[in-house]
């Protein structure tokens, strides 16, 4: 163990304050500056792979973890938001264009055939 780190993550969501520390342990010696970098480069990998289907797809919220069917779900789910994300001609979020295939059989084939 070569470097202890602590970071102070703070933000006002809904007029509430929070207020967190994050610790981290490194085995690498670098200095604060780079410890910085390490963790918001963690963090924005972190948001990239998952905020999308925790928020659009309440992946957090699903109840099924018997077996590997959480797991097939997540694929399936990946596998959704690769559909709605190649869909070019709908400008509309992710969110958006999932509301609208659940309305319109049009917009769900424009999304299974992308």
């Amino acid at each position: 163990m070569e470097t202890i780190g602590r970071t102070i993550y703070y933000r006002v969501a809904t007029g509430k304050e929070q207020l967190q520390y994050r610790y981290y342990i490194s085995s690498a010696s670098i200095s604060a500056e780079q410890f910085a970098s390490t963790v918001r480069a963690h963090w924005g990998i972190e948001n990239r792979l998952n905020w999308v289907p925790d928020v659009t797809m309440r992946e957090d919220d699903c109840p099924i973890s018997r077996g590997h069917a959480a797991d097939s779900l997540a694929c399936f789910r990946h596998v959704a938001l690769n559909q709605i994300r190649s869909e070019k001609t709908i400008k509309a979020s992710v969110n958006r264009k999932q509301k609208m295939a659940t309305m319109s059989e049009e917009v769900l084939d424009l999304i299974v055939n992308a």
